[in-house]
């Protein structure tokens, strides 16, 4: 199993099903849930029934595929948590080189820099261990500039924009992309 080393300020855990509150307690603040879905909360019930079935699809800790809570070291407080998975992972073909990468972070722990650290340790943990994987990519709507300043800070570099497909509808992205140094 992977794990992800603690940074100075966070540590890492990979979630599994017992974990719904985790998910639910982020999803609460309309102002986090702006970009993803216009500002609606997230019901326990789609947690349960929706979102942890599409975890356990590409959940694989061998691999360090999920969902990481994200935890600050200095209290224990939950921060919110860091996606990573093959791209198109809802597909009949999902990526063996291509890796996506988000995250969602309570309001209250916007602007310090936690989602790009989190974000680095994560994918620098994974990607440590998965040496077929050519590219970071990163998903978002257009206008959230947030999570297009941590894609940017990873080193991302704008690919598309685009309708995104998935099976909880379709949305205006924005694609950003990282190619991985594969010399080892």
């Amino acid at each position: 199993m992977i794990q992800v080393p603690a940074t100075e300020r966070l540590s890492f855990a990979l979630l599994c099903q017992q974990d719904a509150q985790l998910l639910f307690d982020v999803d609460q603040d309309e102002e986090v849930m702006r970009y993803l879905n216009g500002g609606k909360r997230t019901s326990m019930q789609a947690i349960k029934e929706i979102f942890l079935p599409r975890m356990v699809q590409y959940r694989d800790s061998s691999r360090g595929f999920g969902i990481w809570q994200v935890r600050r070291r200095a209290d224990d407080a939950y921060l919110g948590w860091v996606l990573i998975r093959p791209m198109g992972f809802n597909t009949t073909t999902p990526s063996a080189d291509d890796v996506e990468i988000g995250w969602r972070f309570k309001r209250e722990y916007w602007g310090r820099g936690y989602a790009s650290e989190a974000a680095r340790a994560v994918a620098d943990a994974v990607l440590a261990h998965n040496c077929q994987v050519r590219f970071l990519s990163a998903i978002a709507m257009p206008d959230n500039a947030g999570s297009i300043g941590v894609m940017r800070k990873l080193g991302m570099q704008f690919v598309k924009r685009f309708l995104h497909r998935d099976a909880l509808g379709e949305v205006d992205a924005v694609l950003y992309r990282q190619e991985i140094n594969t010399k080892k």
